[in-house]
């Protein structure tokens, strides 16, 4: 699984909800910290499973994810298009004004460096977001002197990039002379551009920043219209079978609306029905439900029909939200069965939020749980099943009904979530930990590797804070 390639990468991603002021009077304005500092990554072609009680965050995570509330902080790279392919405004506007940029980066960077190592300054969070972004685009040059010539040789890669991807999907991907022509002069200019960076290899911070290159999208930098193409390749099934599909249509229309809109097929065509009645029967859907409406379905059926419009435009990557937690317990394995398939037959990727642990572990290739907005523990989802090191992973596994009373007693843990208005400082669990100390009220903990792939975030498997225990 290591050597998989990168499909998504989230950066400190931050989503918090204004609460509305109790009075006109009220000065302080309070915020529903639904995620609050979150970095993780999602491989391709892997099933990322999701667990944490209700109200921790989860649905929320995948809805920032899809862009579908923006972040509050943070970044979320896309790498299943890159830059030259969807051709974002904003790599023009950054690397345009990158002298201006990067001078007001550094100065701002300088300003705040006393405060580097506060979590909470929010001037730190910020810079570090547009070193982010910087260093994306332009790797270590933006450490150059001249930085007109940055942004020139830039510009012209970028320009001559989106050009041989706009020709590549114009020639269904035959290499024509023309595109010969330009990879050429791709070549070209990525050998002026190593000189250059060889010439700053001393400069401080400049591994830090080349280490960050990469033509990856950054969701959270694209307009309504360039997400909106990009909705092709990133989908969502809703958690609620019932209320996520439009009565008003019926299932043929539910499914084919996204294809006609994203002009794949005529609307109306043979080719169009064809394809949607081909997806139907993928999912497990009869033909003849075509011109049928969605409340004359059982919920299982209603969740296929989900899925399906999910996968109506061939996407790469597909949040599944809770999408069985609705459905009856044979009705849900048939559901991730088909889910399972699909995901073979046509390479798909998820991010499966659930807070069902039976079916995380059957469906899922890695699993991240969550706490009050933060990422607690992250492993294979055999190492986690196997050696949970979170005390609130080991409480999660040992309130998972069984069948085995002689051996095993049954642990519920106690108490509410603290609210995520006003969380606890320090680590936001010790609250309900049986482990906790002073540490745990004060300082919050680090996000470690403790074995390879194994990540948690607990003072009590820090060998730096042992003595406290």
């Amino acid at each position: 699984m290591s050597q998989q390639k990168e499909l998504v990468r989230i950066s400190n991603l931050k989503k918090h909800f204004p609460m509305k002021k109790s009075s006109i009077f009220s000065k302080e304005q309070l915020y529903v910290k639904a995620n609050d500092g979150i970095t993780l990554s999602i491989r391709e072609g892997e099933t990322f499973g999701l667990v944490g009680e209700s109200g921790c965050g989860k649905s929320t995570l995948g809805r920032v994810l899809l862009q579908l509330y923006p972040q509050t902080q943070g970044n979320t790279v896309y790498y299943g298009k890159s830059i030259y392919e969807v051709k974002p405004a904003y790599v023009t506007t950054i690397l345009k004004k990158l002298n201006a940029n990067v001078t007001k980066y550094k100065k701002a960077l300088s300003a705040s460096q006393e405060h580097l190592e506060d979590e909470n300054h929010k001037t730190h969070d910020e810079e570090k977001k547009n070193f982010n972004v910087l260093a994306r685009l332009a790797g270590g040059l933006m450490f150059s002197s001249d930085l007109s010539a940055v942004s020139k040789i830039l510009l012209e890669q970028y320009t001559i990039g989106c050009k041989v991807a706009e020709l590549y999907v114009k020639s269904n991907g035959e290499i024509s002379s023309e595109i010969k022509t330009l990879e050429v002069q791709m070549d070209e200019i990525a050998s002026r551009i190593a000189t250059m960076k060889q010439s700053l290899s001393n400069e401080a911070d400049f591994e830090r920043a080349e280490a960050e290159y990469d033509t990856g999208l950054d969701l959270t930098l694209l307009s309504k219209s360039e997400l909106r193409l990009l909705r092709q390749d990133i989908q969502i099934i809703f958690q609620d079978p019932y209320s996520s599909l439009n009565p008003k249509l019926t299932v043929g229309q539910i499914i084919s609306e996204a294809l006609t809109a994203h002009n794949v097929y005529p609307k109306g065509s043979h080719e169009l029905e064809d394809y949607v009645l081909s997806i139907m029967d993928k999912c497990g859907l009869d033909k003849y439900f075509l011109h049928r409406y969605s409340h004359q379905f059982s919920g299982g059926q209603r969740q296929r029909i989900g899925i399906a419009r999910a996968l109506a435009l061939k996407p790469k990557f597909i949040v599944c939200d809770e999408a069985v937690s609705a459905l009856d317990v044979s009705i849900q394995s048939q559901i991730i069965n088909l889910l399972q398939d699909l995901k073979e037959q046509e390479n798909l990727t998820y991010l499966f939020i659930t807070h069902d642990l039976s079916v995380v572990k059957y469906i899922s290739d890695r699993i991240g749980v969550m706490y009050l907005g933060n990422m607690v523990e992250l492993a294979n989802s055999e190492d986690i099943f196997k050696n949970p090191a979170h005390p609130y992973t080991q409480a999660l596994m040992n309130a998972i009904p069984t069948t085995d009373i002689n051996n095993r007693e049954l642990h519920i843990l106690e108490g509410d979530i603290p609210s995520p208005i006003n969380p606890p400082k320090g680590c936001k669990f010790h609250t309900r930990c049986e482990f906790a100390c002073d540490v745990c009220k004060q300082v919050n903990p680090r996000w470690r590797e403790i074995e390879d792939g194994h990540f948690v975030a607990c003072h009590k498997t820090d060998p730096e804070m042992s003595e406290n225990f």
